[in-house]
């Protein structure tokens, strides 16, 4: 009994040091001070929604800090008391720390998924970027059946979606859409999604219903919208008026409403064609560009760029992040986690969470290693 007990106490405090060593502390006791003095100026409070984002991230790093703090305190008291405690002692404070044990190993286990969302941008909303790779129409299809997983998965979530933009292929899917969804931690949740999706199966599209191999690219960045001010100067923009692409027939809008703006200087493209009003495209061009031009200035910076983007990686064999196989056998694989799901429609109509969470867990398991 003492010795499982001492070992228990052991276990604990290993996976507490784990935690420990992914966090500095000094580093976020500077932020939590540096947040506490943004929350006390009052240009802050004329842009509400800025001041209650902030007050929503300083009250969540002083809670990780607080549990943090002492659930370590708890655990070294017990180690120490383990220590010099005579078999008895152990055996009666066994019996007596049941209850406090598991609240401290729940705590824990808490902490490790906090970690999982510990990133600067984990709590900003998404946009991603879908594009069909080599692949021919198989690929634009194999877009399309994408763009429908993200929206069925943000469904099932409760999130809001928003199709920004779409450009469909000439016989079947789309080249490309732009989706933003918004919610809580989504881009924590999907910023492993970035890469090379791989496809195969017996192509609908040709005749000899051969099987066929198709790639698409999906980025991810965190939509900085409501979190920055970025100026644009208008000398630097080109904007441009087109009427939105679609399937044909009435979907086809016949006034130029769809919005394409060219940012002259970095050479950022952003064309959205989801609203009937030109105006309102307009704006959310605009909303796009500039967390585009942020996402810019943070890939200056080499670590930055891989964190939140990767580098950029053609759609082609080689770089797939995940394969989804549907013949001659059915599973989805992910690449760099080795997890793997049998149930190929599953995934596809947007039961995602199993998969994004494997990819979480795998992120802090590398960080510690």
């Amino acid at each position: 009994m003492v010795f499982d007990f001492k070992r228990k106490i052991q276990d604990l405090r290993v996976s507490m040091t784990e935690i420990i060593s992914m966090v500095d502390m000094d580093k976020l006791k500077d932020e939590i001070n540096l947040l506490e003095e943004k929350s006390q100026s009052p240009e802050l409070w004329k842009n509400g929604k800025k001041g209650s984002k902030l007050m929503a991230t300083l009250a969540s790093k002083k809670s990780f800090f607080k549990n943090i703090d002492q659930l370590n305190s708890s655990l070294e008291s017990y180690f120490q008391l383990s220590q010099e405690a005579s078999v008895d002692d152990i055996n009666m404070l066994e019996k007596d720390s049941v209850d406090d044990l598991k609240s401290i190993e729940k705590g824990i286990e808490d902490l490790k998924t906090e970690l999982q969302f510990s990133g600067e941008y984990d709590n900003l909303d998404a946009l991603i970027t879908i594009s069909g790779g080599a692949g021919g129409v198989d690929a634009q299809d194999w877009a399309s059946m994408i763009l429908r997983m993200y929206l069925r998965w943000a469904d099932k979530r409760k999130f809001n979606t928003e199709l920004l933009s779409t450009s469909p292929g000439e016989e079947a899917g789309i080249k490309s859409a732009m989706l933003r969804i918004s919610g809580e931690k989504v881009f924590g949740l999907l910023k492993g999604e970035k890469g090379v999706h791989r496809l195969v199966r017996l192509s609908p599209f040709n005749s000899a219903n051969l099987r066929h191999t198709s790639f698409a690219l999906v980025e991810v960045i965190p939509d900085f919208q409501d979190s920055t001010d970025v100026e644009i100067n208008t000398d630097d923009l080109k904007i441009e008026a087109f009427k939105a692409s679609g399937a044909g027939g009435q979907s086809v809008q016949k006034n130029s409403s769809a919005i394409r703006l060219t940012h002259k200087p970095s050479a950022i493209v952003v064309s959205v064609q989801n609203e009937r009003s030109q105006s309102q495209n307009k704006n959310i061009a605009m909303q796009i560009l500039k967390t585009r031009l942020v996402d810019l200035e943070i890939q200056k910076n080499k670590e930055k760029e891989n964190e939140l983007k990767g580098e950029f990686v053609s759609a082609e064999w080689g770089n797939q992040v995940r394969s989804y196989v549907l013949h001659p056998y059915t599973l989805v694989k992910d690449i760099r986690t080795g997890y793997e799901v049998a149930d190929v429609n599953s995934v596809l109509d947007g039961n995602l969470d199993h998969i994004l969470l494997e990819f979480l867990k795998f992120s802090i398991k590398s960080q510690i290693n």
